[in-house]
């Protein structure tokens, strides 16, 4: 390749990656990645009903791990 083509070509790359730099910039600085209602939703939309299913899967994860773990030692549990 010429150096024509080189100078060019990193020019080219030099000005899109500031273009970039300065989008990401210009949108932090005017809360384009806040999410205010996140957390108010996370609660909003929350009941008993979810929380019992949570509860419910992160047992049977607990003892899923453990019977895992089981295995992994070799363990057998009596007939």
């Amino acid at each position: 390749m010429s150096n024509n083509i080189m100078i060019l070509m990193l020019t080219i790359s030099t000005f899109l990656g500031a273009l970039g730099l300065a989008a990401l910039i210009w949108g932090i600085r005017t809360g384009q990645f806040d999410d205010q209602s996140k957390f108010i939703d996370g609660s909003r939309y929350d009941n008993e009903e979810d929380l019992r299913d949570a509860v419910m899967m992160e047992e049977k994860r607990k003892t899923a791990a453990k019977e895992r773990e089981n295995r992994e030692k070799g363990y057998r549990p009596p007939d």
